[in-house]
């Protein structure tokens, strides 16, 4: 049988694919060995492995370890771990890392996540294409073993959770908020090993005011009760029914590998991740001014399609707001590069200095508590100050002609007096006049890397003109316009 064709499932950011057909044991210690291979040739000596907890990932893990150690280099196993449990691994141990995982995927798939030592992202343009294509040539050849003359690395054990739960904790100071109900769904994915150490009353930690009501701890890479996917507004509902019933404070919804957290008010209601980067990123800001540094040497990243608030908020705290395009790679990038305190993604990754320029999901669910906590509002409130205008959602259209369709939006929107920009997509801006008859608008048109899709996100300062641009823009895009 062929070697699967690894071009098919090596996408932009990391590997996902269907197990056993394109991601198995051969698979995984090819590319192993081919990270073994980029990460000794930059001087690693080392790579941490951890897996999230589908049927599939403890064998593939193993898999990889053996491809790395047949090249020399040592293989730390953390067993189960969340995907920013292993950044924390990478960058306190150094050492380059690479997390088995498929996030909110299916059931069926499994995936890898990899990193180079201090959490640094490695993505299609900073060495995964030299992996996949080095993997591919090892399975192309048969090659199962390490090269002639190598000493194999060691395998070693090693449990993070513990160490990873007292970082966090020490970023954020939850001892002094008010009492507070939580009730947080995990989606039978590593929320629920990751939140009780968090959260709850481990023995290296002291308790928090904190009643944590769980939804679906139980770790099951099946998903038997929805996909662990919380962007999709009907794998909410759970939550947001369980947070009224029990007259919670607040519910916090994780996905599959618990790198993301979305926020669920009082009311049952979702609070807007671009509101928690405005929120998180207030705190950072007043965290760095109050230790002396000037509010305008400050920092703060946020995607193309973020909220218009996200960069007013950051604007009145008198701090820099830096734009990127959407995607990790470039959020992580262009933090490291502006050496700046926090970023925020409207699809709930957050990212921090503190944490290596990672994203955790888990630091950012800390920050909203202990915001919330300090003060007596209820959270609905709290958010409002940062929920400023009508948001569309990202809306996905299948397109036969992306450039074609881009431009017949384009010209619709020129001749509404918008201005543009073309970092991520074309954005057009409606700036208005601020009255009822010309009020603010903007949407941000992009194409998908791996579909023929066409990307739509739009806001408003109301929802009618949010609904009329949207639903404008959507007849041009799929060819129902003129």
């Amino acid at each position: 049988m062929p070697a699967p064709v690894l071009a098919d499932f090596v996408k932009a950011y990391d590997v996902r694919g269907v197990v056993p057909d394109q991601l198995n044991v051969d698979v995984a210690w090819a590319l192993g060995a081919a990270f073994a291979r980029l990460v000794g040739g930059e001087g690693a000596t080392g790579v941490v492995i951890g897996h999230d907890m589908r049927p599939s990932s403890p064998e593939l893990s193993r898999a990889f370890a053996a491809g790395v150690t047949a090249h020399g280099l040592d293989a730390t196993l953390i067993g189960l771990a969340s995907t920013d449990g292993l950044y924390y691994a990478s960058g306190a141990l150094d050492l380059p890392g690479a997390m088995f995982t498929a996030s909110h995927n299916p059931a069926q798939y499994n995936g890898i996540k990899l990193c180079r030592a201090g959490a640094r992202p490695v993505g299609q343009d900073s060495g995964l294409a030299t992996v996949r294509d080095d993997a591919q040539a090892l399975l192309d050849a048969g090659v199962s073993a390490g090269p002639a003359g190598v000493t194999p690395g060691t395998v070693t054990e090693r449990d993070v959770l513990a160490d990873y739960a007292s970082f966090l904790r020490g970023l954020v100071d939850l001892s002094t908020i008010r009492p507070l109900k939580v009730v947080v769904d995990a989606g039978n994915g590593m929320g629920g090993h990751t939140v009780p150490a968090v959260l709850g009353t481990a023995a290296r930690l002291p308790e928090l005011p904190l009643e944590v009501v769980p939804l679906y701890f139980e770790l099951d890479g099946t998903f038997p009760n929805h996909e662990a996917n919380p962007l999709e507004p009907e794998n909410l509902r759970d939550l947001q029914v369980a947070v009224v019933k029990h007259g919670a404070d607040i519910g916090l919804a994780f996905d599959g590998d618990a790198d993301r957290c979305f926020v669920i008010d009082e009311r049952g209601e979702p609070v807007s991740p671009s509101a928690i980067t405005g929120l998180v990123a207030t705190r950072e800001i007043a965290r760095e001014t109050a230790a002396g540094r000037d509010a305008s040497d400050v920092g703060i990243v946020y995607n193309v399609i973020s909220s218009a608030a996200v960069p007013e908020v950051i604007a009145e705290e008198g701090a820099r707001g830096i734009r990127t395009r959407v995607g990790h790679s470039f959020i992580k990038a262009e933090m490291a590069r502006e050496d700046a305190i926090f970023g925020g993604e409207h699809s709930a990754h957050y990212y921090f200095r503190d944490f290596w320029f990672a994203d955790t999901g888990m630091l950012a669910a800390l920050h909203v508590l202990a915001a919330l906590g300090g003060q007596p509002e209820p959270l609905s409130r709290l958010a409002a100050a940062y929920s400023r205008y009508a948001a569309s959602g990202e809306i996905n259209s299948t397109v036969t002609d992306v450039p074609a369709a881009t431009a017949k939006v384009k010209a619709w929107a020129g001749e509404r007096g918008c201005t543009f920009d073309e970092l991520d997509g074309l954005t057009a801006t409606h700036a208005g006049d601020g009255t009822d008859g010309d009020p603010m608008w903007w949407f941000n048109l992009r194409a998908s890397n791996t579909e023929p899709l066409l990307r739509l996100n739009v806001e408003a300062a109301d929802e009618d003109t949010m609904a009329k641009v949207r639903d404008d823009v959507l007849a041009l895009v799929r060819g129902e316009g003129a």
